[in-house]
């Protein structure tokens, strides 16, 4: 098989197509070439979509994988391009939906259009997903393969949604943790997910998914990841959210933030059905595996460098303080 991805030089890109060279196949990776290096076995064809995909034009391939994260645009022009090819999978994102506080709800968000000047929220990331979506069932129809992804985990991530932890964990004492025990988490490692989409287009899986692994409470995630990087006698402490709320810390992300806490109106972010996906091919390994793997990662970037997610030290050693 011959695939082209939209991307391929870091994160999920570059795990596709990585599996794809694994596999044999013979792969194309479309990107400017800044964010890093096509995977060994890979070819690269420079592009900038911004610009235009016109170095595409008349490329004969079996499969097309686009990874956009943020343009209506850039999909457009590449349907434009490459709409033909016989398999078409577009990464979306369980951000399309509009209700994040119900279990089980589809509705999507109303789609949007892009506007460069327009501030970033989540809400606006969805409906822009939405729009790349239509966009790519309205050209491709039965041919299209679209994956909602939620939270992608691994080495590779560097938003430190999932990797603070191992990190943390892995330095052992006593671990702020939210009092949230019973709330849902679930993640995908970018290696199952890469794996998954080159299947899809091995076998023609076509259709609309959340490409996400199964929900288990948080105090079980947690604890899967003390068990495979934590020293023994690490004491994971939880502490209310009153507390976490009154020393300024946020959930999910941020400078200031617990990583996988989630606010109440968004308690069913983490609670997407995966059986579908799972029925369909996806295949997920333990959460100790990833954790273990993403602590590696973190290690080669450095522990202590400046975070996108997570809880300086100073302000955890308040947080435990406050409960002594």
């Amino acid at each position: 098989m011959r695939m082209l991805v939209l991307g391929g030089t870091v994160f999920l890109g570059g795990s596709v197509a990585a599996e794809g060279v694994r596999r044999g196949h013979e792969v194309v990776c479309a990107a400017r070439g800044v964010s890093g290096n096509v995977p060994d076995g890979a070819v690269h064809v420079p592009v900038d979509r911004n610009t235009g995909l016109d170095a595409l034009r008349g490329i004969d391939v079996d499969a097309v994988v686009d990874v956009a994260t943020m343009s209506v645009t850039w999909v457009r022009d590449a349907l434009r391009v490459l709409g033909h090819v016989p398999h078409w999978t577009f990464v979306s994102s369980c951000s399309v939906y509009a209700d994040h506080g119900t279990p089980g709800s589809r509705t999507t968000l109303p789609p949007l259009e892009d506007d460069p000047g327009a501030p970033m929220s989540p809400d606006r990331y969805g409906s822009v997903k939405v729009a790349s979506e239509n966009a790519v069932r309205d050209t491709c129809g039965d041919r299209a393969f679209i994956v909602r992804a939620g939270l992608i985990t691994g080495p590779g991530d560097k938003t430190d949604r999932f990797g603070y932890w191992p990190n943390r964990l892995s330095r052992g004492g006593r671990v702020a943790v939210p009092d949230v025990p019973d709330q849902a988490a679930q993640h995908v490692d970018v290696r199952d997910l890469a794996a998954w989409v080159v299947d899809a287009a091995e076998r023609r899986v076509t259709g609309t998914f959340d490409g996400i692994g199964p929900a288990d409470p948080l105090s079980l995630v947690l604890g899967e990841i003390a068990g495979a990087t934590a020293p023994q006698g690490t004491e994971l402490v939880r502490v209310p959210t009153d507390v976490l709320e009154a020393h300024g810390v946020t959930p999910w992300s941020g400078p200031r933030s617990l990583p996988l806490w989630l606010p109440a109106s968004h308690r069913a972010l983490m609670f997407r059905d995966p059986g579908p996906a799972l029925a369909a091919g996806l295949r997920t390994r333990p959460t100790a595996e990833t954790a273990v793997d993403a602590l590696a990662y973190e290690r080669s970037l450095g522990p202590d460098r400046p975070r996108r997610a997570g809880l300086p030290p100073d302000v955890e050693a308040g947080l435990l303080t406050a409960l002594a």
